[in-house]
């Protein structure tokens, strides 16, 4: 057993023996390129959602070195007709290039290491093939690859390690580059390489609008394709942890789901899921990520509009966004799309590809966007975000005045993203000024064309004792016609079948004055 070849299959064994969603389906998918020209392959996605653990199974799989039957015997990949067909049958090459970054975190021949070290390790393993003088990595492999007559399969976990380490070292990422690509692009790939499967964060590094490695399938957090659910929680998967260790399902979506990857519309981060069932309770394990600090300084670059969609993003809203110019690299941000690009693959963002938008996709990671902006010099969206739960408390208290100059308070916070007298922009101040009352409510935006107002819909979520609440905003007319519409029992459609408690407050915007008035009401909804 090696450090890089044959590394047996202790890790994925330690996987099986901790609480495990079967995830072996990628294996079949991986099997289906084997040998063929799409045999490249690269998977990021953000941290904490299972690309080490499905490295390690990968590797656990393929490894000749080991028996790993057992480990799968009762998986789903174990039921597929080529299970024993590739069943450690093949030489794997794992690299791990956080290790080198952590051992070598400032060498600028870090490169070179990384080739010398792996080249020693695999003359360890085929002595009878003899390294020649100025042989590099490449050229080792294929000597063993024809003398053996055997094909690798190479596994790099968190390939981008060095893009993100060296990112300010311009002659040790091109480099990096040249290396991935006389392993990867060179006519001797097709001779040496079974199939390579890499992860990382971040996409292929790109040059003006090409990868740099061409030849790889790309899935990303936003590009869609068929490995999706490999990668991050279902929803069924979540349902079954919830039942078998007595958590509330609920809870669970609020906290932790939200992820669009690919087809699967509804995706948890595995890591927060698995970590609240092990604390028994749900709260934020995202700090412990690692990339905080680089959100907030991508969030306080401000490029024209971002501040913008990252308010709205908080009130609940989506934003239009174009990852396709982005350069794969964090150290080159141009625009409003590159920063929100760079905060959908890092995960703080979830990416709808049939619409084109962002938006933030629970509750765990609004919470650490709104401890971002707090980071910035925004002073005056901290300051509505604070003043937000103040506004819930006064609304819940029938504070009618209050609640009027808590509006009139957001409204004069955020008209640097508003068309001050704008009908729809005046609900958009809604959602912020109710930002934080999402902790205690499912919050839903509804617009009633041609009728003079915009709703706002919070439905308290389980186990909250708390009324729903229905706003009607109107514009120039008067806050008891949104009263009076309710009692008529025009219900919006979200509160149609909601049986408890219900709050009605009715705010009417003056735009002559520029300020709102308010009227709360009680009712019981039989």
């Amino acid at each position: 057993m090696g450090m890089y070849i044959n590394t047996g299959n202790a890790g994925f064994r330690m996987s099986r023996n901790s609480e495990y969603v079967d995830k072996s389906g990628l294996i079949r998918a991986v099997n289906d390129i084997l040998f063929t020209r799409n045999r490249f392959v690269c998977v990021s996605r953000c941290r904490r959602f299972g690309k080490s653990m499905a490295a390690e199974m990968l590797c656990a799989y393929y490894d000749q070195s080991c028996d790993s039957r057992q480990l799968f015997s009762d998986l789903e990949i174990a039921c597929d007709p080529l299970f024993e067909k590739h069943l450690n049958k093949y030489p794997v090459i794992r690299l791990d290039l956080t290790n080198f970054v952590s051992k070598y975190p400032d060498h600028k021949d870090i490169i070179n290491i990384i080739d010398s070290d792996m080249r020693k390790d695999i003359s360890k393993a085929y002595p009878d093939v003899p390294q020649e003088k100025g042989d590099d990595l490449m050229d080792l492999l294929l000597r063993v690859s024809h003398h053996h007559q055997e094909q690798f399969i190479f596994v790099i976990d968190e390939w981008d390690a060095i893009c993100r380490e060296f990112n300010d070292n311009s002659k040790t990422m091109n480099n990096y580059v040249a290396w991935l690509r006389r392993m990867f692009k060179s006519l001797d790939a097709a001779d040496v390489f079974a199939g390579v499967y890499m992860t990382g964060i971040l996409p292929i590094k790109k040059y003006k609008t090409e990868s740099a490695l061409n030849n790889f399938t790309e899935y990303s957090m936003v590009e869609p394709r068929r490995m999706s659910h490999y990668f991050g929680f279902t929803k069924d998967e979540v349902r079954v942890l919830a039942d078998r260790h007595g958590m509330d399902f609920d809870e669970l979506v609020k906290w932790y789901d939200g992820y669009q990857i690919g087809d699967e519309p509804s995706m948890f981060n595995p890591n927060s899921v698995m970590q609240a069932i092990d604390s028994g309770r749900c709260r934020s394990f995202w700090a412990s990520t690692g990339a905080y600090e680089a959100v907030s300084s991508y969030v306080q670059m401000n490029y024209e509009g971002l501040k913008d969609d990252i308010i709205r993003m908080l009130s609940g809203e989506r934003c239009d966004v174009n990852p396709t110019g982005f350069q794969n690299d964090m150290s080159i941000i141009r625009s409003k799309d590159d920063v929100l690009t760079v905060l959908i693959h890092l995960g703080y963002l979830s990416y709808d590809w049939q619409e084109g938008m962002c938006y933030i996709p629970n509750m765990e990671v609004a919470g650490e966007m709104e401890n971002a902006v707090k980071e910035t010099d925004w002073t005056y969206v901290v300051k509505a975000l604070n003043a937000s739960k103040q506004l819930l408390r006064s609304t819940l208290q029938g504070d009618e005045e209050a609640v009027a100059r808590g509006i009139d308070l957001a409204h004069d916070e955020n008209t640097s993203i508003l068309s001050y007298n704008n009908e729809n922009s005046l609900s958009c101040v809604l959602s912020i000024a109710y930002f934080t009352a999402r902790n205690d409510y499912i919050i839903h935006r509804e617009y009633a064309t041609g009728k003079g107002f915009a709703d706002l819909v919070m439905l308290p979520r389980k186990n909250v004792q708390k009324p729903a609440l229905v706003i009607e905003l109107k514009y120039n007319r008067d806050s008891d016609t949104a009263i009076n519409q309710i009692r008529r029992k025009q219900y919006p459609a979200k509160i149609a079948e909601y049986t408890g408690s219900i709050m009605l407050v009715g705010i009417n915007y003056d735009k002559e004055r520029k300020t709102h008035e308010c009227r709360i009401c009680m009712v019981e909804k039989k």
